[in-house]
């Protein structure tokens, strides 16, 4: 974990905190020195989370947010906002891995519902935090993107549009917020594992019957980590410092770059 005070005295808002993912980068900013604000739909799970974070000398507060409503999402940072502390930093994590089928057989609702979480929900809150950064002249956005928009895999076509859609998004966004000294960037997590978004993935991946991948779970994960020149997983403490980065002024010059998390994809 991180000694340098990177972020001391800003205050990080982290979407999906209660996730693997938002969990690690909770407990990296908060290390650096950030202030956190933890946003999720599950009260129970979130405070587990910010008991997890538990770094001394730091606030964290938990907010229940259900992403893909703007209406709640633009009350909750304007209460964040007045009764918490300014958001200098976002981490818009999260996501839904959708249903696994080839996109003749997709359900049209869960492609919906995907979007929604995962594109909708990013844009949201970006729409809502970004003016207050923008009145501030400071901002720091990091988005989630995945793999999975960067290479659209089979038999994912809701989380793959959602996250291509995501890194359009972020690169939109950097540009219509460059002048306003607000960075925003992505990290693309590649396959990560072990866990159970892995066994998710490779359990459903075997089950559709598709010309990519046996119906051998076991002989799955081999041909997924195949296709990976490092040969391995990825572990989710190898994403923390990548968004630390990004967040950081060691990152000073870059916005609207999305960087893979992916042993050499």
């Amino acid at each position: 974990m991180s000694t340098i005070q990177r972020f001391s005295g800003q205050l990080a808002l982290i979407t999906g905190a209660s996730g693997d993912i938002g969990l690690a980068v909770a407990k990296r900013l908060a290390s650096e020195g950030a202030d956190l604000v933890l946003l999720g739909t599950n009260g129970d799970k979130l405070e587990k989370a910010k008991r997890d974070v538990a770094v001394s000398e730091r606030h964290v507060s938990t907010v229940i947010c259900d992403v893909s409503d703007y209406d709640n999402v633009e009350a909750v940072i304007a209460h964040i906002e007045k009764n918490i502390g300014p958001i200098s930093l976002l981490f818009n994590n999260a996501g839904y891995q959708g249903v696994f089928a080839p996109i003749h057989k997709y359900p049209p609702e869960d492609f919906k519902r995907v979007i929604k979480i995962n594109l909708l929900g990013a844009f949201y809150l970006i729409r809502a935090v970004s003016p207050y950064m923008v009145q501030r002249k400071f901002g720091r956005i990091v988005n989630t993107t995945s793999m999975a928009g960067l290479q659209g895999p089979p038999n994912m076509g809701g989380y793959g549009a959602s996250k291509f859609g995501v890194v359009g998004l972020t690169q939109v966004s950097a540009r219509d917020l460059a002048p306003y000294n607000v960075r925003v960037n992505g990290v693309a997590p590649g396959l990560m594992g072990p866990g159970f978004m892995w066994d998710r993935q490779v359990e459903l991946q075997s089950k559709v019957g598709s010309q990519y991948f046996s119906s051998d779970p076991e002989e799955v994960k081999k041909q997924m980590i195949g296709i990976i020149p490092m040969r391995r997983l990825g572990d989710i403490e190898e994403i923390p410092g990548v968004v630390s980065f990004l967040m950081s002024e060691d990152a000073s010059y870059i916005t609207g770059v999305t960087l893979p998390i992916a042993g050499g994809r």
